[in-house]
């Protein structure tokens, strides 16, 4: 009966989540966690459904959004742009592959106090954090994906006439949509948790600053709020996101 309002993948999906919060409440209520420091889950999302209607937690919700998207959307533009071009020239290509592969593994995080003497404690820093973490997997996925374009489909295109130009846009972009948006999925995950990093480091708004708030003033509710609010985002963004990713692939056989 239940599976046929909820599809199987729904089910479990939803299965570990479930185990994790009844592993919490297990933890609290055995004393094994002093409630104190941890919270009861029931307590938790109660005052989640609280905040969420109040007009300053909505602020926090709203600020890092808009660094989330900001940043993202930028790594999204230069990540796909610099993916496809060094797939198609081999000059920038050779000038792309040894950057990506010293600035790729290095921790971005530790360019933060170089960001913040550049841009300030305002957006500019949050937002240039952000799209230099998701920047990469993009990259990388659209790179890898349109070098991988079957030779024969451009060569078709080619020899009917297709500008040069033309056929980045019209086959190799289309082809390599499976990779980009596989890179764009780890990218958005990549922004959540950058983004509340950052706020976390230094900020005057935001859910990493409202759950470093409560953590000094030692409000254990208050200091899980954010937490679980971070998580249901990237959930629901994430959701978002494979529902466009569907749509652009349903003419693909992975999709």
């Amino acid at each position: 009966m239940i599976s046929r309002f909820f599809p199987a993948n729904v089910i479990l999906g939803l299965a570990p989540i479930v185990l994790v919060i009844a592993l919490w409440q297990g933890l609290v209520s055995s004393g094994l966690a002093p409630a104190v420091l941890l919270p009861p889950p029931g307590l938790v999302f109660s005052r989640l459904l609280q905040q969420l209607v109040t007009w300053t937690f909505q602020q926090e919700i709203a600020a890092t959004l808009v660094r989330l998207f900001a940043g993202f959307a930028i790594a999204v533009v230069l990540g796909v742009s610099i993916g496809i071009a060094a797939a198609a020239n081999p000059a920038i290509n050779a000038v792309v592959r040894p950057i990506v592969r010293v600035l790729a593994p290095l921790p971005k995080v530790a360019l933060y106090p170089a960001l913040l003497l550049l841009l300030g404690f305002g957006h500019g820093s949050k937002i240039t954090l952000v799209a230099a973490d998701a920047l990469f997997p993009i990259l990388l996925s659209t790179y890898y994906g349109a070098s991988t374009v079957e030779q024969k489909l451009i060569w078709s295109a080619m020899a009917a006439g297709t500008p040069r130009y033309e056929v980045l846009f019209k086959v190799v972009l289309p082809a390599a949509m499976p990779s980009i948006l596989t890179g764009c999925r780890i990218g958005l995950v990549i922004s959540c948790i950058v983004v509340f990093l950052a706020e976390m480091i230094t900020s005057t708004d935001g859910l990493g600053h409202a759950l470093v708030t409560a953590a000094r003033t030692f409000q254990a509710v208050d200091m899980f709020v954010p937490l679980i609010t971070i998580s249901l985002l990237g959930l629901i963004l994430n959701g978002l996101l494979g529902a466009v990713r569907s749509y652009l692939l349903r003419g693909f056989p992975e999709a």
